[in-house]
């Protein structure tokens, strides 16, 4: 699927956003990023989206009156871009099933843990309190149960003695924008096979 497209869908800062935008400019990502969608109006990544030349589609999720409502908005938005993939790069809600369904297997999440342990939010911080000796981040397909998918590529860090949340966060994050830019690489030239839980990835 080279010359494939995705969208991004980010609520803070877009860092790890900004490494995908990296990778598509010099050529390591075959596909083009044709959004930023975020629900924070006031997310750092739409700077970086404007900067990049990049469409940026805000849908606050405070201005409709229900979930519902703010779903269907959020699909007509993603659907007005028809991304071969969605990348969930730090976005901070939990997406419905009419969502995940709708993009199976074509949606990607980063997640700065090595699921299954330590799901869910602060998981750095949960590491340092379980007393963990390693910790990493894991790439994963998205699927209804939250930070559940079937694992794509997981990179592991050390825990030091002195590690607070941001240490470690930030060790993490390094990670992050090795692992991220690979499976989406290996998503568009069709690397990624699926065999119930497992996923492997051609040579």
């Amino acid at each position: 699927m080279i010359n494939g497209k995705f969208v991004v869908m980010a609520s803070g800062r877009g860092s790890n956003f900004q490494t995908i935008v990296d990778r598509v400019t010099d050529g390591y990502i075959p596909a083009t990023c044709k959004a930023l969608i975020t629900d924070n109006p006031y997310a750092g990544a739409i700077k970086k989206a404007e900067d990049a030349g990049i469409p940026a589609r805000v849908v606050d999720y405070h201005a409709f009156p229900d979930k519902y409502a703010y779903e269907t908005q959020l699909i007509e938005t993603i659907a007005g871009f028809s991304p071969d993939l969605i990348v969930l790069a730090g976005y901070m809600r939990i997406l419905g099933d009419r969502i995940v369904d709708s993009y199976s297997d074509r949606m990607m999440n980063i997640h700065p843990s090595l699921l299954p342990a330590f799901p869910g939010l602060h998981a750095q911080q949960q590491a340092l309190d379980y007393g963990t000796r390693i910790a990493g981040c894991t790439v994963h397909f998205v699927t209804r149960d939250m930070d559940a998918g079937p694992v794509i590529i997981q990179r592991v860090v050390p825990v030091l003695d002195d590690d607070d949340e941001d240490a470690l966060a930030d060790r993490i994050l390094k990670e992050e924008h090795q692992a991220f830019p690979d499976a989406i690489r290996f998503f568009f030239y069709d690397k990624l096979v699926k065999e119930g839980r497992r996923v492997r990835i051609l040579p």
